[in-house]
């Protein structure tokens, strides 16, 4: 038979619907996007105790007592397992999906009552809609209103409207001829014949229609949460592509109840509505005896007055809320969608959680890949995070790029690969995988359908490898996939996966990437942050934190394992955690204009801080002096010489400094003044004291060279100032050591050294200057450190803090903030240039731009909790 292209034609005609009726699309997503925002705000705005006791006073009113004390109990366990807001969005769902079904159902039902040849027309059509497997629905709901609500309820409505056009057909046709036409007979007007006769005693059919449509679009409801509709959908498709049976049976509890309250309160309407249903009532009620009582009801004016308290109150309780503090999001809203891959996952919270703290209302959506590209394309998902390109996601990206947004890569390099247990020794390539089939069961155990992985694995890796008919892909889901290796891996049998790295398994399983020879599967992808197209207009700053962040292996693997740690549904929680571990990353990957920062336990303390003026001195005082005060503390600092400080420190005048040279450099003023003073800790490690000369001096690499070339240097070193222990070192040991004695030392400045160094550097003139490592000169000017071969200088030194032994004491937060800080080469550095370049009395302007060049800085150098 030659091949009909039903398919191709379905695609014309929706690509033809796409582009012409727009306007149409737009108008039904407005009209049922404000329904559901409306009645979805109503549902969860008050307490849930208030709304389950309107729930309750409903049944009572419907069913009796108890039933309003079973209707409490369930949605009360519902709210216990945290599956509240979820239920209420599922039923503002079902709920428009039901009024917008009842309202064109009900109507072509009496339509195809009262004309056979619309009743014969509908049938095929009703038939069509109600066979036609539920999830291709959303398939033209994703093109013609993108991701969320909107394809979940246009989907729900016409898979749901079927039962009610024909139970309402049903019911008028059934109603006695000998009734329709003795009201004829009297000249009823037909549309009063419809009202008074036909439709009072087709009730009971078309309570029953709408009541099916109910227990459909609830049914539907689930289904739509693979295209990231809101509510108890999104989180039965999470616990299954995650295979959480904790959240799969929550979840599916939650759809239960809800389905059984609404299955039993629409039954129950029809016996209060109906006058066939009120004669039934009354009779199984007379037949109930002395238990009559539990199935008394309210009158409705009673019943109706205790829902409005109720409702009055939860309102009440809404009114006055707090105006926030100025935050750089402002509240704006910014979808996240999400491939349901860890990296993916991970990532979606940590930027869900920076975005809440920086003042927007984010949310985000786990979507398979085609739904994710497609509706970010079509501007419903603003930005993704787990893009792996150029290859992985080739396809989609080829497809839609003039739509997107590439806002950079944060991760680099990844790889994808079919691995096996390493307990099969003799598989190490993809080469090794042929003939072998029968070990394997005949399969690789795949991930996702949609996966560029997938499509490259089918379309191109089997084929290289000769393995296309020999292996079958088992299309599942990630976490089914690592499922089947797990059972697998216990059992020591045999297992071929799809992985890719980064990827935890490899820390849980010893695994073997099956080398790729051939380079079917690529030279492997950047995780790359994609945005709609617009987005970086629209949101310039979000744009910019996204282009400046990266993950490492090691933050992206501990990220990994914090959330899946804190389990499905709770993904924020186990970032929270993540970020208390790794303090300041907030304010580094979303630096903020509008930061406040938090006090201290010992706001207002005073603390006096000494400092010599070596520039790791001044730049470390004065960054400290700026931490303290953005901690609420009031502290004082002193410029002093070394010998002064140490004394001042000794007797208490000063509490602490931070350049303290030991074991060598100080190790005179340390063993005179010890007794009184506590060693805080060291924040630098390790420095080095020595001579240096231009790296033009050619031929002078050590002190032994200095001496030999001693008239070039007009015998002269330039020093430091008189009481530091170096320059002390220098006359002591050093220059006896190497026959430096007939050198002149000058004694001045560490400035007046620098200033005679940029002199002489400028006119290319030889030049001997007491240095030290770490120090900005280094990055300044190319110079030699002098070896010393004898170590003369003695051992490296730390740089550390130190307090008057009343200190810890003292200033209890700031002793363990400064016992836990320490600096790397580059940040003092360039906290060392910043403060120059701010020049002389700006050292807090300096210090200023460096706190903002470096944020996080202050969260991670004093931790408040």
């Amino acid at each position: 038979m030659p091949r009909i292209n039903v398919g191709s034609w379905a695609d014309t005609c929706v690509e033809w619907l796409r582009h012409h009726l727009t306007w149409l699309f737009d108008f039904v997503s407005h009209v049922l996007t404000d329904m559901y925002n409306g009645i979805e705000a109503v549902l969860t705005a008050p307490h849930p105790l208030l709304l389950m006791g309107i729930f309750a006073v409903l049944a009572w009113w419907l069913r009796g007592l108890p039933a309003a004390v079973l209707t409490f109990a369930g949605f009360a366990l519902i709210d216990s397992i945290q599956q509240w807001e979820a239920t209420m969005q599922s039923l503002a769902l079902v709920l428009v999906a039901c009024i917008i079904t009842v309202v064109v159902a009900v109507p072509l039902g009496i339509w195809a009552a009262r004309s056979r040849a619309v009743g014969g027309a509908l049938r095929p059509v009703l038939d069509l809609m109600q066979t036609m497997p539920a999830m291709v629905y959303l398939i033209p709901g994703i093109l013609f209103f993108g991701i969320g609500v909107m394809p979940g309820m246009v989907a729900t409505i016409i898979f749901s409207m079927p039962p009610a056009v024909r139970m309402t057909e049903l019911g008028i046709r059934q109603v006695d001829g000998e009734l329709v036409e003795a009201a004829e007979a009297f000249g009823t007007h037909p549309r009063r014949t419809l009202f008074r006769v036909q439709l009072p005693l087709a009730l009971p059919t078309i309570m029953a229609g709408i009541n099916q449509v109910i227990m459909l679009a609830l049914s539907m409801v689930v289904i739509a949460g693979m295209v990231g509709a809101e509510g108890l959908g999104s989180s039965v498709y999470n616990a299954v592509s995650s295979v959480n049976v904790a959240l799969g049976f929550e979840a599916g509890l939650a759809v239960v109840i809800l389905a059984m309250y609404l299955d039993r309160m629409t039954g129950a309407l029809n016996e209060r509505v109906s006058p066939l249903g009120r004669r039934a009532l009354a009779k199984a009620q007379a037949a109930l005896g002395g238990l009559k009582f539990l199935y008394w009801k309210p009158a409705t004016s009673v019943a109706m007055a205790g829902v409005v308290v109720l409702a009055l109150v939860a309102g009440g309780l809404n009114v006055f809320g707090k105006d926030g503090a100025k935050t750089d999001g402002g509240g704006r809203p910014i979808t996240l969608g999400y491939v349901n891959w860890d990296e993916g996952k991970a990532t979606t919270y940590l930027w869900k959680e920076i975005l809440e703290q920086r003042g927007f209302k984010p949310k985000a959506q786990a979507l398979e890949a085609g739904a994710l590209f497609t509706g970010q394309a079509r501007g419903d998902v603003d930005v993704q995070t787990n893009a792996w390109l150029p290859t992985t996601h080739a396809e989609y990206y080829k497809k839609y790029k003039d739509k997107l947004e590439d806002l950079g890569a944060w991760y680099d390099k990844t790889s994808l690969e079919i691995a096996v247990p390493s307990y099969m020794k003799d598989i190490k390539t993809l080469d090794d995988l042929k003939g072998r089939a029968g070990e394997f069961g005949g399969k690789i155990t795949g991930i996702e359908p949609g996966a560029g992985e997938m499509k490259i694995l089918k379309g191109k890796v089997l084929g290289d490898y000769g393995l296309d008919g020999e292996y079958k892909v088992a299309e599942s889901s990630t976490a089914s996939m690592l499922t089947e290796l797990d059972r697998a891996y216990a059992a020591k049998k045999p297992i071929a996966v799809t992985l890719w790295s980064p990827h935890w398994a490899y820390d849980k399983y010893d695994l073997t990437k099956l080398e790729d020879p051939k380079g079917s599967f690529g030279s492997g992808d950047s995780l790359h942050l994609l945005g709609r197209k617009g987005f970086a207009k629209d949101e310039p700053q979000v744009a910019k934190w996204m282009k400046n962040f990266h993950l490492d292996e090691k933050q992206l693997t501990s990220l990994e394992n914090a959330v899946k740690s804190a389990g499905e549904g709770h993904e924020q929680d186990g970032v929270r955690t993540w970020l208390k571990k790794n303090p300041g990353l907030v304010d580094r990957f979303a630096p903020s204009a509008n930061v406040s920062y938090a006090k201290g336990k010992d706001a207002g303390a005073a603390p006096n801080i000494g400092y010599p003026a070596w520039d790791e001195g001044i730049a470390t005082t004065y960054l400290w002096k700026n931490v303290l005060e953005k901690r609420g503390y009031k502290p004082t600092i002193r410029n002093l010489d070394v010998g002064p400080m140490w004394t001042g420190l000794s007797s208490g005048q000063i509490d602490v400094e931070f350049d303290g040279w030991l074991p060598v450099a100080q190790k005179q003023y340390w063993d005179q003044y010890k007794d009184d003073l506590v060693d805080v800790g060291a924040w630098y490690d390790k420095t080095s004291l020595e001579i240096a000369v231009p790296s033009y001096v050619k031929g002078v690499k050590t002190l032994d060279d200095l001496r030999e070339h001693r008239d070039e240097f007009k015998g002269k070193i330039i020093g430091i100032e008189p009481g530091t222990g170096e320059m002390k070192r220098l006359k002591s040991t050093v220059a006896p050591a190497y026959g430096l004695e007939d050198f002149q030392v000058t004694e001045a400045g560490t400035s007046s050294m620098l200033a005679e160094l940029d002199r002489a550097y400028a006119k290319k003139e030889p030049i001997a200057v007491v240095l030290w490592s770490p120090h900005w000169a280094y990055s300044k000017y190319d110079l030699t450190k002098l070896a010393d071969p004898q170590h003369t200088w003695g051992d490296n030194n730390q740089i550390k803090t130190l307090g008057h032994k009343s200190f810890p004491e003292k200033f209890p937060e700031l002793n363990g903030w400064l016992k836990n800080w320490k600096m790397t080469p580059d940040e003092l550095g360039s906290l060392e240039k910043d403060i120059q370049d701010a020049g002389k009395g700006h050292e807090n302007d300096g210090v200023e731009k460096w706190i903002a060049d470096h944020p996080g800085i202050v969260d991670k150098m004093a931790p408040v909790k």
